[in-house]
């Protein structure tokens, strides 16, 4: 017997674009918005996070245009109008109205561009390890970004994301070399985000004003030893928003979703709990 892929789940055509997602649970949408490493699909990000989310929501995670499985089409233009047409298109094709959102690095950049463009179609929001305003472009990022594919590559890639280093399996560089690598994946990659790379940084970010005038709950979980996306950004971010609070967990690099899995869900369900 043939065992299917984890990594694809559900289809759906959203702004044109057949859009491949994963789902579970039941009850109020929870989209989950995942970041920007080689090979990432939705999948990836947040495997271990799913099935503890779905217990009491319905968790919604599709990979983004230009990632994972979703369709590549060959005149997309990847910026920020194009991905928030993308997740505007997913919520409309699947009929939801209004979610809350998890966001992670550049997802949580998405989320963000979503809730100041489109703020009747997002409640709470979730932003862990989060890109949205201007940092200095880390090397980690630089790295990510810049990456090409090797085992030796993914290995020095992978370093960066986790302080835990027993996380650092040899068959998890393996499987993250090999998803680099599938046909199409490494094409539109390195097209997302090529040097000089300060100026995607600050594509990615939401206007200062908008930023305070963000009348939505936000919670900001952070690893305070991440080495792609500076504790800064979030800490600029819990400044900017009026509605923010920020949760950092020492000892943890940029997966806290990974790292910290227990006590990320326990944080992120008791704010989505919040009347």
């Amino acid at each position: 017997m043939t065992q299917q892929n984890p990594e694809i789940g559900k289809s759906v055509v959203a702004a044109g674009i057949c859009t491949n997602y994963l789902e579970a649970g039941e009850g109020s949408p929870l989209i989950l918005l995942h970041g920007s490493g080689p090979g990432v699909t939705a999948w990836a990000n947040w495997r271990l996070a799913i099935p503890e989310l779905a217990r009491h929501r319905r968790v919604l995670a599709p990979d983004v245009a230009g990632f994972g499985y979703t369709e590549r089409k060959t005149d997309a233009r990847y910026d920020l109008d194009y991905w928030v047409g993308h997740i505007i298109g997913f919520l409309d094709a699947l009929d939801i109205e209004r979610a809350d959102f998890v966001g992670n690095s550049f997802g949580g950049a998405l989320t963000l561009a979503v809730a100041t463009r489109h703020p009747d179609r997002v409640d709470r929001l979730v932003l862990m390890g989060s890109a949205g305003a201007r940092f200095e472009l880390t090397p980690g990022l630089d790295a990510v970004w810049g990456y090409e594919p090797s085992l030796e590559n993914m290995r020095e890639i992978v370093d960066l994301f986790a302080y835990d280093k027993s996380l650092l399996t040899e068959a998890l560089v393996t499987s993250r070399y090999e998803a680099s690598v599938r046909p199409g994946f490494h094409e539109s990659y390195s097209a997302l985000f090529p040097a000089p790379r300060q100026r995607h940084v600050d594509a990615l970010c939401a206007p200062d004003e908008k930023l305070q005038a963000l009348d939505k709950s936000v919670l900001l979980v952070h690893g305070r030893d991440d080495a792609v996306i500076p504790l800064e950004s979030s800490i600029r971010l819990h400044r900017l928003i009026p509605r923010s609070e920020l949760h950092v967990f020492g000892q943890c690099g940029h997966w806290t979703q990974i790292e910290k899995r227990d006590r990320f869900v326990r944080v992120v369900e008791d704010f989505l709990a919040k009347p």
